[in-house]
């Protein structure tokens, strides 16, 4: 059994995956509080380094 690379998320996949606005994601983003890469003009994310962002307690220190 393969075990297949996770896919990229996109901005708005990870807003509905968090429950909270675009607006929010791209707040973080600026203050570069949430794990992401930049491509091209894209912001792409890996659900598991979001989970284990949250499961860290970072994203309650986010002001």
């Amino acid at each position: 059994m393969t075990n297949a690379p996770e896919k990229w998320s996109s901005l708005e996949e990870v807003a509905e995956h968090l429950g909270v606005s675009k607006d929010t994601i791209r707040n973080w983003i600026k203050k570069e509080a949430i794990p992401y890469r930049k491509v091209g003009k894209q912001y792409k994310f890996k659900i598991s380094e979001i989970d284990a962002w949250v499961d860290s307690g970072k994203s309650a220190e986010i002001e």
